[in-house]
């Protein structure tokens, strides 16, 4: 049985002084780099009584200068959102997340108010581990040369970690984790995250017009710029029974049915009727099949659906329900 995760919004927390093992960083993805982070400061926090502790950021920085520049494709794609993070930081071993909120006077503070309000007096920090380039406060002024006379004052040790590379030699990271989701690479995107990708969401009322079609599906919202390149998958549906379910799902804007332009996640699941409006699901992306298309009309539309849901069985019948159909 893990322990709770306790979330904070704001420091200092309002009901804890125990000592924390802390790293800080977006980790968007949590893919196998951060993992091993993640690691680390688990290990670490069990063998000296510490709470394995991560700060990290709401928006992602580079999200938020990029609109004050009013330059938003430099918005990074959002890999994770920020339920999918925080379970993904919880399965790691963490026992705390501060999601701190980047604005206008975080951006400004300098680095050593942040090491005195986020670590000292925030977190009761005992123990910082982050890479050898770590750079933190008003215009990324703060380094680990800062850090460490922080820690000789504070009583904190600072321990850094190199990049994690894959059997290739390449380094692991959420820009790689990017890079594959745009081109639908899920096998590539499944072994930097060391698992299926996937996304958590609360199952919301559609247009119900695939109840119409005989394909009824599940919605899901997804987070603005998602990663995931838009088009029809392979999916299997997880948390609405026993086991996983089979199906195929179309990420996109419904060009055929709607010119509102708003993304959204549309899940058919194989031979089953379910009711699960309200219910939370997650949806693991196995296989990608397609683009999404704008058809001339609903009967060509449905044609296509059908070929999709064949392509499906046919996935299914070779790969089963195996856990890690794309690993590398």
């Amino acid at each position: 049985m893990k322990n709770t995760l306790n979330i904070y919004r704001q420091l200092p927390r309002f009901d804890s002084t125990r000592p924390g093992a802390v790293t800080i960083g977006n980790f968007d993805g949590v893919h196998r780099g951060h993992q091993a982070i993640l690691a680390r400061v688990s290990e670490h926090a069990a063998r000296h009584h510490l709470v394995p502790t991560v700060i990290t950021f709401d928006p992602h920085p580079r999200a938020y200068f990029a609109r004050r520049a009013q330059r938003p494709e430099l918005i990074p794609t959002q890999i994770h959102s920020l339920r999918n993070k925080l379970s993904a930081l919880h399965q790691q071993g963490m026992q705390q997340v501060v999601v701190q909120r980047f604005n206008q006077s975080l951006a400004d503070m300098s680095p050593e108010s942040f090491i005195e309000n986020l670590l000292v007096k925030g977190l009761n920090t005992k123990w910082l581990l982050v890479g050898e380039d770590f750079r933190f406060g008003h215009k990324r002024s703060g380094d680990i040369n800062l850090l460490r006379q922080a820690g000789e004052r504070y009583g904190f040790t600072v321990e850094t970690i190199d990049d994690v590379a894959d059997t290739h030699g390449q380094r692991i990271s959420s820009s790689e984790v990017r890079t594959a989701l745009a081109v639908g690479n899920l096998k590539r995107a499944a072994h930097l995250l060391g698992e299926p990708f996937r996304i958590t969401g609360h199952v919301i009322h559609g247009q119900k017009l695939g109840r119409q079609i005989g394909y009824p599906t599940l919605n899901l919202r997804v987070p603005a710029h998602f990663a995931l390149r838009s088009g029809i998958y392979v999916v299997r549906v997880l948390g609405l029974g026993p086991t996983p379910l089979n199906g195929i799902a179309s990420l996109g804007v419904r060009p055929t049915v709607t010119e509102a332009g708003r993304l959204l996640l549309e899940v058919h699941v194989l031979d089953q009727r379910l009711d699960a409006y309200g219910k939370l699901a997650t949806v693991e992306f196995l296989h990608y099949l397609r683009d999404e298309e704008k058809f001339p009309d609903l009967p060509t539309m449905i044609a296509a659906i059908d070929n999709d849901a064949q392509g499906a069985r046919d996935y299914f019948a070779i790969h089963g329900l195996q856990k890690h159909p794309q690993s590398a």
